[in-house]
């Protein structure tokens, strides 16, 4: 395909804006999305959509924003859980641009319907990713490559580090009783995968509804490597506000589906772990509030909760043990005075099964329960490999 005018004029107006990055001193990790040279050609002449949120930037932009000044056809916005623009904010039109926001997780099947594809050429994913089953950005990709399979639609992820590459862990996915919005593949807790790589996983391994593949183009990043260590521009999503919170996330979610309150409600989300009914268990305590854009109603909300802080916790721990914490679980649990209703029926779709929940229960050890996980944990740590874009941990 021969390059037009207006491809070579849009590439030097992407190095333009790009140059600002240069002048910020670019760091040596390139996220896709900022390697517009890879994708501005398939876009020329095209009626584009965005799979987007707020972690979706350019050298700190709006890939929105960037991609019209580039001329780009943006024609309608696709959002994930917490909105478009983030802070949990769901509009049908982008305040400031007029475009259409279709809201797929407020939607009854999470997924672009054959309407809102009307009048779409190509559709663009690209989301900051934290690399474990349960974070729904996922199961938002794999409705996004479905609905593009199944409407003849040209896919391009543009792809992110994932923070948490540097190990695999946890209980596979394996009873289809248990697929929901939080698990959706039969995979671990913690995948060790970017969402580029994953889609290609998803598409090889026939994910996708009666097994339709996507016309599907990842955008990789450049000098990048599993395990390299890198710091966000852009929280992910309102409660992973910081790096703390973002390595502790595999370890401490499964508490959503328990009493235990993970700090929702106050500034430290994620970071803190706790409960009122364990005063005489714990001196730390924490009261959650409502918080706008963050937590309106968090659990155990302008209620005292005692437990631990997490905040000053090495997290380095995970990158040499190459392990989520199971003790933290198992000990709330045994502290908990009311263990008949420790446990949530969320449980168990956070953990892919109800088998976690059940050890627990019965006082196996960590290292009975790490047992069972096999040999699908080490089954899945193969199959990754067919999957890999760059270098491994």
């Amino acid at each position: 395909m021969k390059t037009t005018a207006k491809t070579i004029l849009m590439i030097i107006f992407a190095a333009l804006v790009l140059t600002g990055c240069a002048k910020k001193e670019l760091p040596e990790i390139i996220p896709g999305a900022e390697r517009t040279e890879a994708y501005l050609s398939l876009l020329e002449g095209k009626s584009v959509a965005l799979a987007i949120n707020n972690s979706s930037v350019i050298c700190g932009m709006p890939i929105l924003d960037t991609l019209i000044s580039m001329g780009v056809n943006v024609v309608k916005i696709f959002s994930p859980e917490h909105g478009f623009r983030g802070g949990n904010q769901y509009d049908s039109l982008d305040v400031k641009t007029g475009i259409p926001v279709v809201d797929l997780y407020r939607s009854k099947s999470y997924k672009p319907q054959p309407e809102d594809l009307e009048g779409v050429d190509i559709m663009i994913f690209d989301m900051q990713d934290v690399g474990v089953r349960f974070y729904t950005y996922l199961s938002t990709m794999h409705y996004v490559m479905e609905a593009c399979a199944e409407n003849g639609k040209q896919l391009i992820v543009l792809d992110r580090p994932n923070p948490n590459d540097f190990y695999v862990d946890g209980p596979v996915l394996k009873d289809t009783a248990f697929h929901s919005f939080v698990g959706m593949h039969p995979i671990p807790i913690v995948h060790g995968l970017t969402f580029g790589e994953f889609a290609n996983m998803i598409n090889a391994e026939g994910w996708l509804k009666d097994g339709v593949k996507c016309n599907l183009k990842v955008v990789e990043v450049a000098n990048y490597e599993h395990g390299k260590s890198f710091k966000m521009a852009v929280d992910p999503s309102p409660n992973l506000n910081t790096m703390q919170s973002i390595f502790l996330y595999p370890s401490l979610c499964l508490f959503e589906g328990t009493v235990i309150s993970q700090g929702r409600g106050t500034m430290f989300p994620f970071q803190v772990l706790g409960n009122p009914e364990l005063k005489d268990k714990y001196t730390f305590s924490f009261t959650p509030v409502s918080i706008e854009g963050m937590s309106k109603k968090p659990p155990h909300m302008d209620t005292e909760c005692f437990g631990v802080d997490l905040r000053e916790y090495d997290v380095n721990i995970f990158r040499e043990s190459g392990r989520i914490n199971l003790s933290w679980l198992i000990e709330f649990y045994n502290n908990y005075p009311g263990k008949d209703k420790f446990f949530r029926p969320y449980f168990d779709l956070l953990a892919g099964g109800d088998h976690l929940k059940k050890q627990i229960i019965e006082g196996k050890t960590e290292d009975e329960i790490r047992q069972s996980w096999e040999p699908e944990l080490t089954q899945y740590k193969e199959m990754r490999k067919k999957y890999l874009l760059y270098k491994d941990f």
